[in-house]
């Protein structure tokens, strides 16, 4: 018997306070994983008889939707499928709505979607970018409406590396994309609604088309069924809460509608909160589960999370944030009922299996599918859309709600949702369930997520790239619009500059992507590059200036650092590599002050070049912690470094003081990990564990007495 009551006798749904609108949907199928939502977005797309609209955070016009073989590649592409759809249908108009994204994600995205989609396909196919969000912010929600009869909402975007079955498997040849040969499993959950929960959200994204182009798109009023006949449903007839974010911007109110939902569940659970989600940073969410786990009575908790973050960078943001919440949690736990895990498969470790999903189940009773992230972001900045139902004490959508947890715990633990469903039944508790059918190559293990003390120390309260709300930006604007910069003598104004200068950047990062050059420039290549040059007349001459030139053209300095000392032992190595990155970081150096530092300072305005002229106080120190700390990547702290106020002698004594030791460190941990693989003796591997306790302990005594340095000197 599934449990359909709810806590103190109230319903969750309340419209104007955690949903827009609550609308009937006769249909409700559950997408677990992309290969199910492509299909059936595919198979949707053939019957749209009037209007597609697409929204979403990326798309790339060349995914392929059904990948079984039914179709020729070049015919199974999203563009493809489109083309042929309104080329069928006379009356069929195709509209996508693209975030207008960062360039810090271009190297992930289409080149130019704008020609893919735009310029390259039919008069009836529109695409255009999103910019109507503050600075900062990103439109996150991933929608497909299809005749206002059909919708799709939840985590999967029409982009790269999206695809896969529920299988997971290590090795699939249909898990490639173009300009992705072969990636990670993905895992995530969509839902397909249908009636009057797919016309409010044909309502929602022709409002996001209004805002974005200025053009309003009529509702369509013919009647249609795009509801594919192989798309199986899970419930009918159901309640559908529709839950948005959206950031305040120029007359748009803000709505929190996502994140007060989510108090409402938590506070609302009677007996198991299931959590899977992306991230899990969210600081009101992680207060409102730690309010219920201190309770004696109160609910278990169970979140399924990715073992780690994506990349360096997220780890020691998100990943550091997403550390404190958890122990909130874990010391607000005191009657052990908290379960945090991560999913593993076989001959897939953690780190290479993306768990992208977004699904909330409270008891039996409440579910939420959608593309909002558990992190500050989604409930505050970003746009999000999620879906929700609870069963309002219908048996059979209790059923549904708990066949979807039990499905997805079952594809973690690789066991049937009824094995799921039967081990609840004799235990009680999720996390007894974990317990008993866990142990198989594929299964759930015990999350760690505790981040390194030095990053703790280092990672500020509030991370950049994970704030609240929008960052105030607008008297930055209104400097930049009223003083838009004089032209210099040569003609060519610093903000045009600085334009240059970002765009050269922009398209550097683009031919490592999109190019041969990141398979060319390999470690091994490197080395087998400095090693032709070391016995050449001047070799070590060539080889100085080539790490520089290198290290200016964003080569990874420390593979740069690894290749010179295997090629030329590790202390004439970091002789060489040492000398080499200074002079790289002069060379940026200047580049940037002779480039784009009025504009600079012209866009950054009174306070920021008050915050630069006081590190320029201290600016050899101010130098060093970047370097044994770095914020970015080489050459963007460089060229910043030269449009600040910072002097060119303490920018230069500092990156010495920061990289000498490091780079050092870096030789001989590269030159002893080579003599632990030829010599793989007890001594060998003595001296390389000695070596790595040595160096990690060495970094953090630096790096605290970094930190105490720059109180002292404030």
């Amino acid at each position: 018997m599934v449990d359909t009551q709810t806590h103190d006798g109230e319903r969750i749904l309340a419209p104007g306070r955690n949903c827009w609108r609550v609308e009937r949907a006769p249909r409700i199928a559950f997408l677990v994983d992309g290969a199910a939502y492509f299909q059936a977005l595919a198979a949707a797309i053939e019957r749209a008889q009037h209007s597609v609209v697409l929204v979403g955070w990326d798309f790339h016009s060349r995914i392929r939707l059904r990948r079984d073989g039914s179709l020729p590649d070049e015919e199974d592409t999203l563009v493809a499928h489109l083309e042929r759809a309104v080329r069928r249908r006379r009356r069929l108009r195709v509209r996508i709505l693209e975030w207008d994204f960062a360039m810090i994600y271009a190297a992930d995205r289409e080149f130019l979607p704008l020609l893919r989609f735009g310029f390259q396909t039919h008069r009836r196919i529109h695409f255009r970018l999103d910019d109507q969000h503050p600075p900062g912010a990103s439109h996150h929600q991933k929608l497909a409406v299809i005749d206002d009869s059909l919708a799709f909402s939840g985590g999967l975007d029409l982009a790269a590396c999206r695809w896969d079955t529920s299988e997971h498997a290590a090795e699939d040849e249909r898990r490639s994309d173009p300009g992705f040969e072969s990636y990670a499993p993905f895992h995530d959950v969509h839902a397909a609604v249908d009636g009057a929960a797919a016309q409010a959200l044909g309502e929602l994204v022709r409002e996001r088309w209004r805002a974005a182009t200025g053009r309003s798109l009529p509702a369509v009023a013919a009647a249609s069924a795009p509801w594919p006949d192989t798309l199986a449903v899970d419930a009918r007839d159901v309640d559908v809460g529709i839950a948005r974010t959206a950031p305040g911007y120029g007359d748009r109110a803000e709505v929190r509608e996502v994140e007060q939902l989510y108090l409402d569940a938590i506070r609302s659970a009677r007996s198991r909160i299931y959590l899977e989600n992306q991230y899990f940073t969210a600081n009101g969410v992680g207060d409102a589960l730690a309010a219920r786990l201190r309770e004696p009575d109160g609910p278990e908790v169970v979140v399924v999370l990715p073992q780690h973050c994506s990349g360096w960078l997220e780890e020691m943001s998100m990943g550091v944030l997403r550390a404190r919440v958890v122990e909130r949690l874990r010391e607000a736990d005191r009657h052990g009922r908290l379960r945090l895990l991560y999913p593993t498969l076989p001959g897939v470790s953690g780190s290479e299996y993306t768990l992208h999903s977004k699904v909330c189940v409270v008891d039996d009773r409440f579910l939420r599918i959608g593309s909002a992230n558990l992190s500050n972001r989604s409930m505050g900045l970003d746009t999000e859309c999620d879906l929700a139902l609870e069963c309002n004490g219908s048996d059979a959508h209790a059923r549904a709600i708990a066949g979807l947890r039990d499905r997805l715990l079952g594809e973690h633990l690789d066991v049937p949702a009824t094995r799921i469903a039967e081990a609840l039944r004799e235990r009680g508790s999720l996390g007894g369930v974990v317990d008993a059918l866990r142990g198989g190559e594929r299964t759930l293990l015990d999350l760690d997520a505790a981040a390194p003390p030095w990053a703790e120390e280092l990672v500020p309260a509030t991370a950049l790239a994970d704030p609240e709300r929008p960052v105030d930006f607008a008297t930055l604007k209104r400097q930049v619009l009223d003083d838009p910069g004089s032209d210099d003598e040569s003609g060519t104004s610093p903000l045009r500059r600085l334009g240059g200068t970002v765009l050269a950047l922009a398209l550097l990062a683009a031919a490592w992507r999109w190019t041969p050059l990141s398979e060319w420039v390999t470690p091994q290549r490197l080395v087998e590059l400095a090693a032709a040059v070391q016995n050449q007349p001047g070799g070590l001459v060539v080889a100085w200036l080539a790490f520089a030139v290198a290290s200016v053209a964003m080569v990874p300095v420390t593979a740069l650092i690894i290749a010179y000392s295997l090629a030329f032992g590790w202390g004439l190595g970091a002789v060489v590599a040492f000398s080499g990155a200074i002079l790289g970081a002069a060379l940026a150096y200047a580049l940037g002050r002779s480039l784009w530092r009025d504009a600079v300072r012209r866009l950054a305005g009174r306070r920021l070049n008050r915050l630069s002229e006081r590190l320029a106080r201290r600016g050899v120190l101010s130098v060093a912690v970047l370097r044994v700390v770095p914020v970015a990547p080489f050459t963007v702290v460089n060229l910043a470094a030269g449009a600040s106020h910072i002097r060119f002698g303490d920018f230069l004594v500092g990156t010495a003081l920061g990289m000498g030791p490091g780079t050092v460190a870096l030789c001989l941990l590269a030159d002893r990990a080579v003599a632990a693989v030829v010599d793989p003796g007890a001594v060998s591997a003595i001296t390389l564990l000695v070596l790595v306790v040595g160096i990690f302990g060495g970094a953090a005594l630096l790096r605290r007495w970094l930190s105490r340095a720059g109180s002292s000197a404030q």
